[in-house]
């Protein structure tokens, strides 16, 4: 019984946004209120415990959450206000005039940087926004934005979840870095073809569609391989981003028609670097204030720090914020300095920010609500019965269930890094069980995880915000949820034969 019921949040939250095609903001109140009567009446989680969860989630979720959704989305439309949008268009179509060439250098290529260098949500609201800017609808925009933040999420945030995965596990980081590429092999090919066919779906493109997917798998594959087993955790995403950058522009410049080869970008180079300024800063700022640089992270960290203590399941719950090393402080940072230099004044800039506050109010409520109830779920309870009943019935197919729990961390939490901090223990515990390498079974978290990205509420939230189409979270769900469960099938299969 504690299962079935365990499972009604997640199922509410489904049928509301996909098949009733309510809003992610009414979906979100109404899954939230079922949650907490479940908890209280089906967990008795004592009031208490129950509010002061709610209050933790809700703390999350403005930060780092909203914040960085906020910031990224305002970055995008000081580019609007200042028109230096026009020149990043112009940049875009300089490299192709292949919309199959900028949907991949956007999303798999800026997309994957961002997600590399700053994650949470970044890489789902800056490369879907301009996309929209460049002429594309704004589901599509969304849909393949969602479904580029997968692969690289892995290793985002400079390598957070699989840090954090191999401190809760007390497993060795290079060995569960490199068991999560191997995992991911196959997917650094499959994804960005399925985002080429997605943008160009006649057969007559699909020998250079493959290609194309060729070459970027294998420089995905090679370079994050080596930086796994050699570096660790922190720098595969980097690097797999920027190289696939570099080959994605290459191909494009050696397979442009002589008509593109004879147009001249007409910009001069002061109007192209005050266009990128915004962006240039905002990736100078994420990398000196990361782990790249102990130092000074360290330094910054333990400055201007806000710390607030909640008492839940009869212990303490410490919630931490430093303001310094925040994403979304440099986002804005890098934002403000941007505009500056584009043109815009100081009253400008703040009118931009208001503007964008009231454009985000309901991804506010959506994205509070989803983090609260996952919240709630988790210290109830729910999401370790879910969890440990799926271990329990599978057995020795186990290891091909494994990502299924890691995608349904990431769903429930919208994030990879969470997912790992839920299930990381009970993959490795499992493993013990089954004489599985924990390793193995514990890399599987992470990669199920990322799948989970492409149909997690919060991300689709992010995605929804980004082309002012709030409202039409259920419309992204259901196109996005083949995606994802394709992706966990052959991750499953992956973890399952090499098991």
């Amino acid at each position: 019984m504690n299962l079935i019921i365990a499972i009604v949040p997640v199922l509410s939250l489904i049928v509301l946004m996909a098949f009733f095609k309510m809003s992610g903001d009414k979906s979100s109140i109404i899954s939230l209120v079922v949650t907490m009567l479940i908890a209280f009446f089906g967990f008795h989680f004592p009031l208490d415990d129950l509010l002061f969860s709610f209050l933790y989630g809700a703390m999350k979720a403005v930060s780092p959450i909203l914040i960085i959704i906020l910031m990224a989305i305002f970055s995008y439309n000081v580019l609007l206000k200042t028109e230096k949008m026009e020149i990043i268009k112009q940049q875009f179509s300089s490299i192709s005039t292949d919309k199959s060439i900028q949907v991949l250098l956007l999303t798999w290529g800026f997309g994957g940087l961002l997600e590399a260098m700053a994650g949470f949500g970044t890489a789902v609201a800056i490369p879907a926004a301009i996309l929209i800017s460049l002429g594309f609808k704004p589901i599509f925009s969304a849909t393949v934005s969602l479904i580029a933040n997968s692969v690289a999420t892995a290793f985002g945030a400079i390598g957070t979840p699989v840090l954090v995965l191999a401190k809760e596990t007390s497993l060795n980081v290079q060995t569960l870095s490199t068991n999560v590429v191997l995992q991911l092999s196959v997917l650094m090919f499959l994804i960005p073809l399925i985002l080429l066919f997605l943008t160009n779906p006649k057969l007559k493109s699909l020998p250079k569609n493959v290609l194309l997917t060729l070459l970027v798998g294998s420089v995905s594959l090679g370079s994050q391989y080596i930086a796994a087993r050699y570096m660790g955790a922190e720098s595969p995403a980097i690097i797999g981003s920027i190289l696939s950058i570099i080959v994605i522009i290459l191909y494009g410049k050696l397979t442009a028609t002589k008509e593109e080869k004879n147009q001249r970008n007409i910009s001069k180079s002061k109007d192209i670097f005050k266009a990128w300024s915004i962006y240039l800063f905002i990736l100078l700022l994420i990398i000196v204030t990361s782990p790249l640089f102990p130092g000074l992270r360290n330094t910054l960290e333990n400055n201007w720090v806000t710390h607030i203590s909640l008492p839940i399941n009869m212990s303490t719950v410490n919630y931490t914020i430093s303001w310094l090393t925040h994403a979304g402080v440099l986002l804005f940072v890098g934002t403000f300095a941007g505009g500056l230099i584009q043109g815009a004044t100081v009253k400008e800039l703040f009118v931009v920010l208001w503007k964008t506050v009231k454009q985000l109010e309901k991804t506010f409520i959506t994205v509070i609500c989803l983090v609260g109830l996952s919240t709630v779920m988790d210290t109830s309870g729910m999401i370790s019965v879910i969890a440990t009943a799926l271990a329990t019935i599978t057995g020795n197919l186990y290891p091909f269930f494994a990502p299924i729990i890691g995608c349904l961390g990431t769903f429930i939490t919208g994030s990879d890094t969470s997912s790992n901090i839920l299930f990381g223990k009970l993959q490795a515990s499992v493993a013990g069980h089954i004489q599985v390498s924990p390793d193995w079974l514990s890399a599987a978290n992470t990669v199920g995880a990322t799948g989970g990205k492409i149909i997690s509420p919060q991300s689709i939230a992010i995605a929804t915000s980004a082309g002012n189409q709030q409202g039409k979270e259920g419309e992204i769900l259901k196109a996005a949820i083949p995606y994802a469960l394709v992706y966990v099938c052959i991750t499953g299969i992956i973890v399952y034969l090499f098991s």
